[in-house]
């Protein structure tokens, strides 16, 4: 059976709009959705509320994955604090979702890959009954039993029209699928699990594109982590991070070269980012190398 949600809505006392959901036949309390925002001239919401037990830390996970739990937790908190549930929807990307703010602007992107192993789940048409998938492509179902596909190779705007239809107002559809994540991020392990496997996925692949272009065979995990973290965020050029890199092998050289990167506009992230380092090099957890063999740390 579909989860139908009922949405509701206050003024709060600083005079900001927050949106709720409640799952319908259910015991369950309302949750927050978002709180309405105004991000240039797009409205939309954000939610970056950290409920008891939504926020990524890497121990649960190690089993699974190793390292490489550890390895994204850095980016994990500059973009979100970790929270499982952070969202918003006013910029150009029109909706974003999971602790790593994957976007939904971007052709097989991560968020479009997230989205569809979301859809795969055992409970993926239970949060999104008109959405199905079909040789690896997302389509929204008519009431005719006709199906739209919303995403391609070129382009994602069709998906990205589904789930926020403008950034001229906080809309119906919009706070709906907003409410689906948020609760389907907050009720299953599946769910959660899944955002931690997308972000390993991608900047596992990534670096193994990063070593071809700035020979990172033997580089540190926090020399490597750093560079993932400035192009997951996109604070710096590859060209400005082959500059940092170019110390003839002094690796603390490098790593405080990449801090410099965007310090003038985001220099409490890197802040973020270089405490996590920091942290796991001195517990001894960073003390690996990337192989370009291995395509992995040893």
């Amino acid at each position: 059976m579909p989860y139908d949600f009922t949405l509701s809505s206050s003024v709060l006392a600083n005079g900001r709009t927050a949106y709720y959901a409640k799952l319908n036949n259910s015991k369950e309390s309302r949750f927050i959705v978002g709180y309405q925002t105004l991000y240039k001239e797009n409205i939309g919401i954000y939610n970056t509320i950290i409920p008891a037990g939504q926020a990524y830390e890497p121990s649960p996970y190690v089993k699974e994955f190793g390292f490489w739990a550890y390895f994204i937790h850095p980016t994990a908190k500059a973009e979100s604090q970790g929270s499982f549930q952070c969202l918003n929807t006013y910029d150009r990307a029109k909706f974003t979702f999971s602790f790593m703010q994957y976007a939904a602007h971007v052709p097989n992107g991560d968020f479009v890959r997230f989205f569809k192993k979301l859809l795969a789940l055992p409970n993926g048409a239970t949060y999104f009954p008109k959405l199905v998938l079909k040789n690896d492509r997302i389509y929204y179902r008519n009431s005719n039993g006709t199906l739209k596909q919303l995403e391609n190779d070129d382009s994602t705007q069709a998906l990205m029209d589904y789930l926020n239809p403008s950034l001229n107002e906080v809309e119906n559809q919009e706070l709906i699928c907003s409410a689906r994540l948020v609760h389907w991020a907050a009720n299953d392990p599946a769910h959660r699990r899944l955002q931690v496997e997308t972000a390993i996925d991608h900047f596992r692949d990534n670096l193994v594109e990063y070593d071809t272009r700035f020979d990172l065979d033997k580089a540190p995990a926090s020399v490597c982590q750093l560079i993932c973290d400035i192009r997951h965020q996109g604070r710096g050029t590859n060209d400005r991070i082959a500059n940092a890199l170019n110390t003839n092998g002094n690796w603390d050289k490098a790593f405080a070269n990449l801090c410099t990167i965007g310090a003038v506009n985001y220099q409490t992230r890197i802040n973020t980012v270089k405490t996590a380092i920091t942290g796991y090099l001195k517990d001894g957890v960073f003390n690996k190398k990337y192989s370009r063999a291995k395509k992995s740390f040893v």
